[in-house]
């Protein structure tokens, strides 16, 4: 039984460093943007966030993208 993953939905995930707690550990929050087309290449999509991250107030992190596959049976 074979089983295909189809993407159907992405979404673009920034993690910004938003400050520091008590004992000087970095405090970090996500910042989510959805209806990301799944077909989109990665590059593009680094490249978009990169320039989200520009408008930020705080330092960037990490970048994720998070897609949505439906499985089905071949």
């Amino acid at each position: 039984m074979a089983v295909i993953a189809t993407p159907i939905q992405s979404s673009l995930r920034l993690v910004v460093q938003t400050g520091t707690d008590n004992d000087g550990n970095p405090v970090y929050r996500n910042r989510s943007y959805n209806r990301v087309k799944p077909e989109a290449p990665d590059a593009d999509v680094y490249d978009v966030a990169n320039v989200l991250a520009g408008l930020q107030s705080n330092p960037l992190f990490a970048v994720q993208r998070v897609v949505t596959d439906e499985l089905a049976e071949e």
